[in-house]
């Protein structure tokens, strides 16, 4: 049976808190996946009280880290060591980061070893980043530089679906070819959300079976004890029925 995360952020915790311990005691979900917000140790108590499995999630460029620049790489370690006291902590199993924005592969690669962290795993992304954010180049989003990053690194894998469609889209490549690809890379883990077209470059976070994913050809790919997040939109701040749903469409596959 596939095991479930819940993806919240480490500053939920005046909202989705309550309702994140009443959905597992009720075995909606498996395990919380946690993106450490930059400088907010001081909410590590509250995550400290669950008992709840985690997964942690490190910052993306968006809160200042790049892995894929030289020039970050002092910012990037001290953000780490923010993401690794959570880790700690929290006993978390893995710890997920993005290949950064621009910049270039060998340096997302350096400076992932450099952290020498046993947890890491890296997640694939789309070819260019959201308009909104720029739409610079993401690091990681093709086979080669995922290729890259594992073999100078040492680190594990977190597939996204939703990532790998807008990546194959960027590059002409067939969409569900380009998934099975990638699983030569044996994933330690998954993300899963729905997206609007298959051939659309820029993610989405769309709900389970709203969208345009052929979710036969992902049952295909995925082992029966897979570990899988389900980064779904959250609709409202009160609850997370929304996130039920999503639960119960992927339970039905």
């Amino acid at each position: 049976m596939y095991k479930l995360g819940l993806k919240l952020w480490s500053i939920n915790t005046d909202y989705y808190y309550a309702e994140a311990l009443r959905l597992y005691e009720a075995g909606i979900y498996d395990y919380i996946e946690l993106y450490v917000v930059p400088d907010t140790l001081g909410s590590l108590d509250h995550w400290l009280e669950l008992e709840i499995p985690f997964i942690i999630h490190a910052p993306h460029f968006a809160h200042g880290f790049n892995l894929a620049k030289q020039e970050c790489a002092q910012s990037n370690l001290k953000l780490y060591r923010q993401v690794k006291e959570y880790a700690d902590a929290l006993m978390a199993e893995y710890i997920i980061f993005h290949g950064g924005i621009e910049g270039n592969a060998q340096e997302t690669a350096a400076q992932l070893a450099a952290f020498a962290e046993p947890r890491a795993l890296i997640e694939n992304k789309p070819f260019r980043a959201l308009p909104s954010m720029g739409g610079e180049r993401c690091r990681g989003a093709t086979v080669e530089e995922i290729e890259l990053i594992k073999a100078e690194s040492g680190c594990g894998f977190c597939f996204d679906f939703g990532h790998a469609l807008c990546s194959a889209a960027s590059q002409g490549i067939e969409a569900y070819a380009f998934l099975e690809s990638l699983m030569q890379f044996e994933p330690n883990m998954y993300h899963l959300t729905d997206v609007a077209e298959v051939s659309d470059e820029y993610d989405k976070h769309w709900h389970l079976g709203t969208g345009a994913i052929d979710y036969s050809k992902i049952k295909e790919l995925l082992p029966e004890d897979a570990l899988i997040t389900l980064e779904t939109d959250k609709d409202s701040k009160e609850n997370l029925d929304d996130y039920i749903a999503d639960v119960k469409f992927i339970r039905q596959l």
